[in-house]
């Protein structure tokens, strides 16, 4: 996946942002709260920038005989997640390279060895032609067993190798009935090779052992877990889903590893970095700031699990002694599943506290470097029941920029606008007096008639 120890998201003050935690919702948050543009160079709709590959999403459906149930909204759960597929499908961004794999959808027989083989791909990735993907769609129907492991590998597959996050959106209704492979094994083999690869997990029967399957499918590879009891959450799911791989593909987060401590913390650069914080855990990075230079950061850390009720997050910057120099500012937005906050703080705030490094010159115009200590630390806790480990992925997006300049009469606390106070002061005074003398006369003259 981000509002903290600053902000709590219920509403409760003192907070709310890949999941891996996402490097576009990382530096939309930092484009809220610090002023940056949240998209430079946009390019044109319809087209991958340039030097770019197009965002890659293979949704795995399951068409097991299991999806035959009628118990979502008086529908089969395999006419809920087809209604909704079309509903994705006529919503697909122009550049998004879309497909649908299948498993359980064509072997109709009781042999376990042949049913835990079927699994296979209804819709190769690609540009997508609505007509064609939504008519495979509509000839689908609940037939066999329920080999997750083996189309998480084929999703794999379909999705293929590259720089960017490809992600994979698993709709089921039931657990793997057909272990080995055992799907929480595969989806950590998958995260093991370093190929990009998010599974993001929507359940659609609410019984635990499912629920603990997919969760765990979803922790190994910083995806995301959702219990769907409705169509319309399932079409918006899928739709956030598939929008979040469009937002996020242009930047692929760099691994980092926070400390407990500044001294040991890894020196970050302008960039965004993905890491993972454990429940009610600090993480300690070091960024070197300039004389003249404003360091603006935030970080997401996206909720991929169930967690208690109050929450939230802190982004600090402090001195390398461990002073305080500024906390984080909140950042909203619409996500549920993420919470962001971020800051700003300039060298030309120091007072005098914070540790500098050695000079890079020897020119004694040129002032050294200040080393702030960015801390990441949350509030959250687990549900019951549910696993802590791995840790929550987290996404920090870290720039450096030229200071901004006070503004001209700044000691006087209103810069410029004294000058707009004290004409309106006098322009009231003025219609002040004269209304005074108007209704006076008028007074005057009503006595007189």
């Amino acid at each position: 996946m981000l509002p903290r120890i600053g902000r709590v998201n219920t509403g409760r003050r003192p907070q709310t942002r890949l999941g891996s935690l996402l490097a576009a919702l990382a530096i939309t948050s930092a484009s809220l709260l610090l002023g940056l543009p949240a998209h430079a160079d946009e390019p044109p709709a319809g087209n991958a920038p340039a030097g770019k590959e197009a965002p890659r999403v293979d949704l795995v459906l399951d068409v097991s005989g299991s999806m035959r149930e009628a118990d979502i909204q008086g529908k089969s759960r395999i006419s809920v997640a087809q209604q909704s597929l079309n509903e994705v499908i006529d919503a697909l961004p122009a550049e998004t390279e879309f497909g649908i794999r299948t498993l359980g959808a064509t072997y109709p027989g009781n042999d376990k060895a042949q049913g835990c083989l079927d699994t296979k791909q209804l819709y190769p990735v690609g540009k997508t032609n609505k007509v064609e993907a939504k008519t495979a769609v509509a000839t689908l129907r609940p037939t066999g067993f329920t080999p997750i492991g083996l189309a998480l590998r084929g999703a794999a597959q379909d999705l293929g190798k590259g720089e960017t996050t490809r992600r994979v959106v698993l709709i089921t209704d039931g657990e793997d009935t057909c272990t080995p492979p055992d799907p929480c094994d595969v989806a950590r083999e998958l995260a093991s090779q370093g190929i990009h690869l998010v599974v993001d997990t929507l359940g659609l029967a609410h019984d635990d052992k499912t629920r603990q399957q997919l969760l765990c499918i979803a922790n190994a590879t910083g995806g995301t877990y959702t219990d769907v009891r409705t169509q319309e959450q399932l079409t918006d799911k899928v739709k956030q889903l598939v929008d979040r791989s469009n937002d996020t593909y242009t930047v692929t987060p760099v691994k980092t590893t926070g400390t407990d401590k500044c001294e040991s913390a890894p020196v970050l650069a302008p960039g965004v970095y993905t890491d993972r914080e454990k429940f009610s855990e600090h993480r300690v990075y070091k960024v070197p700031v300039k004389s003249g230079q404003e360091l603006r950061a935030s970080v997401s850390v996206a909720l991929d699990r169930p967690v208690a009720r109050d929450y939230g997050v802190l982004l600090q910057a402090t001195s390398a002694t461990g002073q305080e120099l500024v906390r984080g500012t909140d950042a909203g937005s619409s996500r549920t599943d993420v919470v962001s906050t971020g800051l700003r703080w300039s060298t030309d705030d120091s007072k005098g506290y914070v540790t500098t490094g050695p000079t890079a010159s020897k020119d004694a115009k040129e002032k050294p470097e200040t080393t702030v200590c960015l801390v990441v630390s949350n509030s959250l806790a687990p549900q019951a029941g549910v696993q802590a480990d791995p840790g929550l992925p987290l996404e920090l997006t870290v720039d450096l920029a030229s200071a901004s300049p006070a503004p001209e009469g700044a000691a006087m606390g209103l810069g410029r606008g004294w000058i707009l106070l004290l004409t309106l002061t006098l322009a009231g005074l003025a219609f002040g007096l004269v209304f005074g003398w108007i209704a006076r006369w008028r007074i005057a003259v009503w006595r007189e008639n």
